[in-house]
């Protein structure tokens, strides 16, 4: 393996820099695939541009721990938000691609105004996909305000999930079609399953027990608490699969690299999950 890349202090960003940054990026990673940005949700995800060539060089042929342990050597280079910080990106990062005043709430799949973030019944707020409890990482700055898994959602679904861990089966979710929930676990609707997958497979990667952070790793049970786990691994797999990276998903990535400066190496490259969690 090849030695760890010297550590950099987080940095806090210029919101304002950053989003201009996160624009540029993303049109750039679309051109350099001779591609347009994607017009809609659902529309087939552009190749990779030559950016991956260089991101991930040193992973490239590593498989298990390894390419776990060197994943997590590069993606933790990145620039921190702050929790207030968040409301911003958030609506640069899921902006509605055909409502430029919209951001797309992830489980409800609803399209609504950027605006209407806040606390009250019907606004959207930060839904942690891994749950903030699991691992008692709170809203600090770190795991907590990592926009790679902070998404808007309607609040009173995000109530409904809570810290649920992720799973299949129970009764449908109000506001959320496609979604369900029981007493231990929920289960997104299936356009956005792989994307949770994904999500929480970074995670577990990115917060390997370093920088005071919990050590956050997938397991195969539910009803977790506040273990630093997330479960079920063997159905996150499963979404991984059957839901593959989409342009949105692709878009997405590309605008946190321009805001937080490091990539989810699992839309990138999904095949990855197979070749850490076997």
């Amino acid at each position: 393996m090849s030695a760890p890349h010297a550590k950099r202090a987080w940095r806090r960003p210029v919101l304002g820099v950053a989003v201009t940054a996160a624009v540029a990026v993303s049109t750039m990673a679309y051109a350099s695939a001779g591609q347009a940005p994607p017009a809609r949700d659902g529309a087939p995800a552009p190749a990779a541009g030559p950016l991956d060539d260089t991101y991930y060089d040193g992973a490239v042929g590593k498989t298990g721990a390894e390419l776990k342990s060197a994943l997590h050597d590069i993606i933790d280079e990145q620039t921190a938000l702050s929790y207030d910080e968040v409301w911003e990106a958030l609506k640069i990062t899921d902006e509605d691609p055909g409502n430029p005043d919209n951001v797309v709430l992830l489980y409800s799949g609803r399209s609504q105004a950027k605006g209407t973030n806040g606390g009250e019944a019907n606004d959207w707020n930060r839904e942690h996909v891994w749950a903030k409890s699991h691992g008692d990482f709170g809203t600090a700055t770190g795991p907590g305000t990592d926009i790679h898994h902070l998404r808007p959602e309607d609040v009173s679904v995000n109530a409904t999930r809570g810290n649920l861990d992720f799973d299949e089966g129970g009764s449908p979710v109000d506001e959320a079609p496609g979604s369900l929930v029981d007493g231990d676990s929920f289960e997104p609707r299936d356009e956005v399953k792989g994307d949770v997958a994904r999500m929480i497979l970074y995670m577990a990667v990115r917060y390997e027990g370093s920088d005071g952070f919990p050590d956050l790793e997938p397991n195969d049970q539910v009803d977790n608490g506040s273990a630093p786990a997330m479960g079920r691994l063997a159905v996150l797999k499963q979404w991984n699969t059957e839901d593959p990276p989409n342009a949105f998903e692709t878009a997405r990535n590309d605008k946190i690299f321009g805001i937080q400066k490091n990539r989810n190496p699992f839309v990138d490259h999904p095949e990855w999950v197979a070749e850490i969690w076997k």
